[in-house]
């Protein structure tokens, strides 16, 4: 990790209140059983027909909440009733770019509920995790890559070596090494140096399903050399190319917004800013 002599460029505070800023449009409880799991937009289940989910295996009922209307699926097979909403809400065009991938929903104190669809989590706002990954080298430049122009999200945008999402499937560590592999074609045992080196938090309205989302993320980044004459390859198809760059020309990109928001962040945090 870099620690830097100089102060914080200007956009790293622009970029971290941009993190952290509240819904654009009144947002609605959403409820397994009696835990808060997420929120949604007052709007979206208006349109989506929300009777022909009532009527199939899973009641999704409106409730009182902390003094306030709240929607709430029943705690019993919530992963199957999740999985039904999410499949409503993609025959409405209302959700995310389906992926077939299931992410955790966890209760406020962290404990697994469930998993769903992550083409959903973000406009039934349920809180994700992410890991990336900061590639340097010996010389003290850094690998980023360009990531695909055919990506959902961020098409073209520059990133760290590796940034993912933590499938349900995954833990924190398998994540990191799975999502390595993929993006970067590198294994960790190749890597120098690896080492935990902090996390940023997102909690910020989402373009998703015609700017109904919300993201509400948790992005846990590292650290680790990548050793001299070793070149990342993508095994995914989700990256354009690498590069290898010095410091200074991070520095450049990042101030042009060059980078995805959450790569930013991170770079920041590498960087000690």
């Amino acid at each position: 990790m870099t620690a830097s002599s100089q102060p914080a460029p200007a956009w790293v505070t622009a970029a971290r209140r941009q993190a952290q800023c509240p819904p654009a449009a009144p947002r609605v409880p959403l409820l397994l059983g009696c835990e808060c799991v997420g929120s949604v937009d007052a709007a979206v289940f208006d349109q989506i027909g929300i009777q022909r989910l009532l009527d199939k295996r899973w009641q999704l009922s409106q409730i009182e909440h902390q003094g306030q209307p709240a929607w709430a699926l029943p705690a019993q097979e919530a992963t199957a009733a999740l999985n039904a909403l999410a499949h409503a809400l993609r025959a409405a065009g209302c959700c995310g770019p389906w992926r077939d991938e299931q992410l955790a929903v966890c209760a406020p104190d962290g404990r697994r509920l469930a998993t769903v669809e992550r083409g959903a989590v973000r406009v039934l706002g349920l809180a994700t995790q992410a890991v990336h990954l900061v590639g340097c080298t010996a010389g003290g430049a850094l690998w980023v890559q360009q990531r695909s122009f055919t990506k959902p999200n961020n098409p073209g945008q520059w990133d760290t070596l590796m940034g993912g999402m933590v499938s349900a499937a995954d833990s924190l560590h398998e994540a990191l090494a799975r999502e390595t592999w993929e993006e970067a074609g590198l294994r960790l045992e190749q890597l120098q140096a690896l080492a935990a080196g902090g996390h940023v938090q997102f909690a910020q309205p989402s373009s998703e399903a015609g700017g109904t989302g919300y993201m509400v993320e948790r992005i846990d980044w590292f650290h680790a050399t990548v050793p001299e004459g070793v070149v990342p390859v993508n095994q995914d198809g989700e990256v354009a190319h690498f590069e290898c760059l010095t410091h200074g020309e991070v520095h450049d990109r990042l101030a042009r917004g060059a980078f995805t928001p959450e790569a930013a962040l991170v770079l920041a945090g590498f960087y000690g800013w």
